[in-house]
């Protein structure tokens, strides 16, 4: 029996692309869902993965690919680099919007080399699923009017802390949505498997120890959402047994990332009211946290035994679903931390001079709320809102009860109640 397609933020983002461009770029990381999405709204549909045919016309005869009906589907054109510059140029011989659908789970090596998409192509992230988008969430409180300043008044979460333990640890590929928890870690973890013994080696041909990759990466887990340096990862997989160094390290990050499974947070850069200077190093984060609970072997019984780490994965978890929704805004996430210590887990920009600020907390009690909170207004206190604008919300996001606005103007929101 056919799964039933679970509607995405992407669908109308990828609506909006095809009303205005030529080609569309979808790229997100194997399995999250790019295709399904993209059939949706494609006419006719051309895989290069499972094609030889196919991939054998792109290689010789290009041009004789892209004659389907539009917008035509071409489902991993990475596996032939050529084509961009072949729908390139049928884009600019037709002259029309809504002509071609690209995905790619990968950046192809000679990615430097083609020529600009400028005018031609967009480009679209996707991701795993959200809570939201897998049913999980109210989404009773929007991302979108939270960057409009409006103020958050109800909403219980659906999802207890267990609820929150089980879909951290589930992971949100499409799917395993109707698997057992138990298959949906087996899963994972053939997956991870599957990147490390054959998919990195298609970014750029690079033959990579496996033993030393997965010591890598299990590094990464270790740090997830924390602003580890090179340094530290690199003496962090000694305890694997193997050796990296620094420049290995990034080398090994890059190519991950190009396979789109490392996808670090970048700080915001906001002009501020005092000369403090702003930190600039990543928080790591990997395509879906179910990822780094699998690297380090952490199902529901250990993760109720290791609330840090559980704190650690749950800030990840939210990151994900932040970037889902921001991207349907057009918008991005980053993190912000200065050099006098003041930093804020997330920062919500959608928009000129549009931004919002969230720390990430796992427990409700009011001490810990009350910290928080005193944080994001020191921060808010910092930016220069001549120049950046005023935030459209600070909020504290937390695993369970309620979304209420505090005295002080800061919400507190349970991811479970967040959505576009």
């Amino acid at each position: 029996m056919a799964r039933k397609y679970l509607p995405r933020v992407a669908d109308g983002v990828l609506a909006e692309h095809l009303g205005r461009i030529g080609a569309v770029l979808i790229e997100g990381a194997k399995g999250c869902g790019k295709t399904e999405t993209a059939r949706r709204q494609a006419v006719s549909e051309v895989r290069l993965d499972v094609d030889s045919a196919a991939r054998e016309t792109a290689e010789l005869a290009p041009r004789n690919l892209l004659q389907g009906k539009t917008p035509l589907l071409i489902d991993e054109w990475q596996l032939v680099p050529g084509l961009w510059n072949a729908v390139r140029r049928e884009v600019d011989d037709r002259g029309e919007d809504g002509l071609f659908i690209l995905t790619g789970s990968a950046t192809p090596r000679d990615d430097e080399s083609r020529h600009s998409g400028a005018g031609r192509f967009s480009r679209m992230r996707m991701r795993t699923l959200s809570l939201a988008e897998s049913s999980h969430s109210s989404a009773e409180v929007s991302l979108d009017t939270l960057l409009n300043g409006e103020r958050v008044d109800g909403g219980r979460a659906p999802l207890s802390l267990d609820g929150i333990i089980e879909r951290l640890c589930h992971g949100g590929w499409p799917a395993d949505q109707h698997r057992s928890l138990i298959q949906a870690r087996a899963n994972v973890h053939d997956y991870l498997e599957e990147i490390v013994f054959g998919d990195i080696k298609a970014v750029d041909g690079v033959r990579r120890d496996p033993k030393r990759l997965f010591a890598l990466l299990g590094a990464l887990a270790r740090n997830i959402a924390a602003e580890a340096t090179l340094v530290t990862l690199a003496a962090d997989t000694t305890g694997m047994g193997v050796k990296l160094d620094p420049s290995t390290v990034g080398a090994y990050l890059n190519a991950l990332q190009r396979l789109m499974l490392y996808e670090p947070l970048t700080a915001w850069s906001p002009v501020l009211r005092s000369k403090a200077r702003v930190r600039t190093l990543p928080k790591h984060h990997l395509t879906d946290p179910a990822l780094a609970a699998s690297l380090l072997q952490a199902g529901p019984a250990e993760l109720r035994r290791d609330m840090k780490t559980l704190g650690f994965l749950f800030e990840s978890l939210a990151v994900h679903d932040l970037r889902v929704y921001a991207g349907g805004l057009g918008g991005a996430v980053s993190h912000y931390r200065d050099e006098t210590g003041v930093e804020v887990d997330a920062v919500v920009t959608a928009g000129y001079n549009r931004w919002a600020a969230f720390e990430v907390k796992l427990g409700t009690a009011q001490h810990v709320l009350d910290a928080a909170a005193a944080k994001l207004l020191s921060f808010a206190a910092r930016v220069d809102t001549q120049s950046s604008g005023a935030p459209g919300a600070l909020a504290i996001i937390t695993a369970t009860e309620y979304a209420y606005t505090r005295a002080d103007g800061v919400a507190v929101i349970p991811l479970a109640t967040l959505g576009l």
